[in-house]
């Protein structure tokens, strides 16, 4: 389990990466929520969750229309933007 905590906590960190070098690059919150967007789609129809974590996320995105698949993007910009 801490492994796998491990795996999600390095994703985490990339992804707030992306989205701090987005912001330094002069993206808008916008913009970066509808690359989050595409990005999710992107994963969510070519990639396998590799963990419960992933799987969670997936699911979530399967269950919901665009708006809530929007809104969750919108939610993991903010979960790894703490600046």
């Amino acid at each position: 389990m801490a492994t796998v905590l491990k795996v999600f906590d390095k994703w985490k960190e990339f992804l707030a990466e992306r989205v701090s070098q987005a912001g330094h690059a002069g993206m808008s919150e916008e913009t970066i929520s509808k690359l989050a967007f595409q990005i999710g789609e992107f994963l969510a129809n070519k990639v396998d969750p590799e963990n419960e974590q992933e799987r969670v996320l997936k699911e979530l995105w399967d269950a919901g229309d665009e708006q809530d698949k929007r809104t969750l993007a919108r939610l993991m910009v903010k979960l790894v933007d703490k600046g």
